[in-house]
């Protein structure tokens, strides 16, 4: 088999320490297992937790949602200490032991977890008066790379195996082109976040990835030297808008609590700025059916991994 599909994963370890101490309320926990101190408040109450799917690095993802986070946790009332994971499995299995009290994940990951009652849908963020995104195909500016099929025998890179746009999108252009990854790319990666895709594809180090539409417009407006190289050849259909869950074993006063929390950020001064700096307008109550191209698209890669494993 020509293709070595490798697991590529960067720990940002320092950014622990980024922490700001003179606010308490967020504290961020990298580790497999929650810590004993953090079980139990200093009121005695129980600690709240919630988790975040690393779509960017770690301290990239560190960095969004730090203030967020602490925003919340101000309205709350309550200390919410933060669970971020390396991979959208972890997340969910976060969410199925009801270990967290919400989540921060992928579209690609809600829909497997929504469909077997594991969670429910809280919010999601609007953009540019929008609750959908694209996946974006991308290669190097001078790499002769025009379209999805000029990255045959090419190396390529995935986001992580549950992504929508870093994985489950690219399937789909190969599935178009009766193709399969082993037999289509030279070499595969996964890189754990889309940040990270496009810097290995601006610096040279990969041939072509699916990334996160909207991170790489974010990256193009606040860091445009991490894209200056890139040039994007293909872009998907829309795709709803990746989501805050909530376990589906999670008290309603809860739920209620941190939906009011959510819907009216974007009505207060400082929310507002937090909301400006992440380029979101506003947190809003969406119907599932916005998810619908995100079900039939990993609804058809099950089928076709189901075929070829018969």
């Amino acid at each position: 088999m020509k293709t070595n599909t490798v697991a590529f994963l960067i720990l940002f370890i320092f950014c622990i320490s980024c922490t700001n101490t003179k606010n308490e309320k967020v504290t961020i926990d990298f580790s497999d297992t929650v810590i004993k101190d953090h079980t139990i408040n200093k009121d005695g109450s129980k600690a709240v937790y919630i988790a975040i799917a690393s779509m960017t690095s770690p301290k990239e993802t560190y960095m969004y949602y730090n203030e967020l986070i602490k925003y919340i946790a101000d309205k709350a009332g309550y200390p919410i200490y933060i669970k971020q994971k390396k991979t959208y499995e972890e997340v969910n299995q976060l969410l199925e032991k009801s270990e967290v009290d919400f989540a921060f994940i992928c579209s690609g990951a809600f829909v497997g977890e929504y469909k077997n009652g594991a969670v429910k849908l809280l919010v999601a963020p609007e953009i540019d008066s929008s609750t959908h995104y694209h996946a974006y195909i991308i290669a190097q500016k001078d790499s002769g790379i025009e379209n999805f099929e000029d990255m045959k025998n090419k190396s390529f890179a995935f986001t992580d195996p549950l992504s929508n746009t870093g994985r489950l999108y690219p399937l789909k252009k190969l599935i178009e082109l009766q193709e399969n990854e082993q037999d289509f790319f030279l070499k595969t990666v996964y890189t754990y976040g889309h940040d990270i895709s496009i810097q290995m594809v601006n610096r040279g180090i990969i041939d072509g990835a699916s990334i996160h539409g909207l991170i790489f417009e974010y990256l193009s407006l606040y860091h445009p030297e991490k894209v200056e190289n890139i040039k994007i050849i293909e872009q998907s259909e829309k795709f709803g808008m990746p989501p805050v869950v909530i376990p589906a074993t999670l008290s309603q006063k809860r739920r209620e609590k941190y939906k009011e929390i959510f819907l009216n950020i974007h009505n207060d001064s400082i929310g507002k700025q937090i909301l400006d700096k992440l380029l979101i307008d506003k947190f809003v109550i969406v119907n599932d059916t916005i998810y619908n191209s995100v079900f039939q698209l990993k609804e058809l890669i099950g089928n076709v991994e189901s075929k070829e494993n018969n």
